[in-house]
């Protein structure tokens, strides 16, 4: 989100097949409004999602565009507070605040710095070893962008952060599949682990907004990390490692260029003052259940810092850098969760949902019917617009259920952040722009990844919940 990056900005989803939905998106609008009274609320709301998601699916237009629209549409047909209630949401400036503090991350050079913490803990061992070199960079910086998920809201930010460094170190190697794998790898674990860390992905921090906004609990920072980290943010990290080593790792054992070492790595004063900040940040995350702050004064109090005159690491031009665009999408999608909750729609949805499961379900049962829903939803839409339409039919849900909403909303932020084609995600987009890989291996890593999470973590993650709740 810091990088303006052409014609699609923040989330635009490539040339795909994916267009086809909208004539067929504005298909069903119409035919909703055709076929019934327009002074209907449900109808109005259902017609106006519907337009939103197929242009959002196809990207026409850029995504900000289509939010603004459907912002606008909002407010005409029902009312101002309506279209502008998400730009009072938490997570919304959480997600703006995080911009800031990625900007100023990448700004301080702590980018740079992570990269000679790297090559100057190489083992010796490793010189003229590209196989041992392989396996030590991609375990250390899987791991240290796990790290970084913590560090740094928005795992689109941290992609624009850590991608020329991936692709430098890339550089050690001769062989192309090698420098494939240490630039997926930790873009995978930071991508992919965040779902263990409440402020590491905007699908985390939109679900828990959307929980919280009707009228479900709130969701703390630490009982995320407890009960999804483990699972969802190690395992899923050490999983996307041993994939990245299997798939990519070196042939020839001579094919590398062995850097050169050095004993200490020297730091930057911004450097070390930036490093402090995010620490600071980190502290008022991890104490939330203590002084009951929401996550967005922790990334605030970072950004202050961080820009503050004669102690900061940046200058207040660099706001002039970062792209805010995706705050539009975060409005409208939240106003459009809201319509949706007001007309009733999602007690409807939500029906409809229990009428296809058994009597009483257990909560096993639940949770996996959630991953499969989203897992479906997201083949046809944006992550975070099945998001939108989604979590607010799963309260209703899961009241109607009598289960415990904390751990559907996690497993439906579990199974949001399980890609397999680049259009479903920006995140994936932004990697590919880098020209370091093509579609079909960024699908290719992605699926398996996605896949290998779904048979092996998922289950554990379930398990978990079935006995904590």
């Amino acid at each position: 989100m810091t990088e303006k990056r052409g014609r699609r900005g923040f989330g635009g989803f490539g040339a795909d097949p994916a267009w086809l939905s909208v004539p067929a998106g504005l298909l069903a609008a119409g035919l909703i409004l055709g076929t019934a009274p327009l002074a209907t609320d449900a109808n109005r709301i259902l017609a106006i999602t519907l337009f939103c998601i197929a242009l959002w699916v196809g990207s026409p237009v850029e995504p900000w565009f289509t939010a603004v629209l459907g912002i606008g549409l909002i407010g005409v047909a029902f009312s101002t507070e309506l279209a502008l209630t998400g730009f009072q949401s938490p997570a919304t400036w959480l997600v703006v605040v995080g911009i800031l503090v990625g900007e100023a991350a990448r700004e301080s050079g702590l980018a740079g710095l992570v990269e000679r913490l790297s090559l100057s803990r190489l083992p010796a061992r490793a010189a003229g070893d590209a196989l041992v070199t392989y396996r030590y960079l991609l375990v250390l910086l899987s791991f240290g962008s796990l790290a970084l998920a913590v560090l740094v809201p928005s795992a689109l930010v941290r992609v624009l952060v850590l991608a020329p460094i991936l692709r430098s170190l890339g550089d050690l190697f001769d062989e192309r599949r090698a420098k494939v794998g240490i630039f997926l790898g930790p873009l995978f674990a930071t991508f992919y682990g965040a779902s263990g860390v409440l402020t590491g992905s905007l699908a985390n921090i939109i679900v828990t907004g959307l929980v919280e906004s009707s009228g479900g609990p709130s969701i703390t920072w630490t009982e995320w990390a407890l009960w999804l980290g483990p699972v969802m943010g190690i395992g899923r990290v050490a999983l996307v490692v041993a994939i990245a080593y299997v798939l990519y790792r070196p042939r020839d054992r001579d094919g590398v260029t062995s850097p050169e070492r050095t004993g200490s790595v020297s730091t930057t004063p911004a450097e070390r003052r930036m490093l402090l900040f995010l620490l600071l940040g980190v502290a008022v995350w991890a104490t939330d259940a203590i002084h009951g702050l929401h996550p967005l004064f922790g990334a605030i109090l970072v950004a202050l810092l961080a820009f503050a005159p004669r102690i900061g690491v940046v200058g207040p031009d660099a706001v002039g850098e970062a792209d805010f665009s995706i705050v539009f999408f975060l409005g409208a999608i939240f106003a459009i969760a809201e319509g949706l909750r007001r007309t009733d729609f999602t007690d409807l949805a939500a029906n409809t949902l229990l009428s296809s499961l058994p009597a009483d379900p257990s909560l096993p049962v639940v949770l996996a019917f959630v991953v499969v829903l989203s897992l479906a939803l997201t083949l046809v839409m944006e992550g975070l617009a099945v998001a939108s339409v989604l979590t607010p039919v799963l309260v209703s849900f899961a009241a109607s259920t009598g289960v415990p909403l904390v751990p559907v909303a996690m497993i439906e932020a579990v199974a949001l952040n399980a890609y397999f084609f680049p259009y479903q995600s920006a995140v994936l987009v932004a990697i590919l722009g880098f020209d370091v890989v093509d579609s079909l291996e960024l699908t290719r890593m992605a699926s398996v990844c996605s896949v290998a999470t779904l048979l092996l973590l998922v289950p554990i993650q379930i398990g978990l919940f079935a006995f904590l709740f």
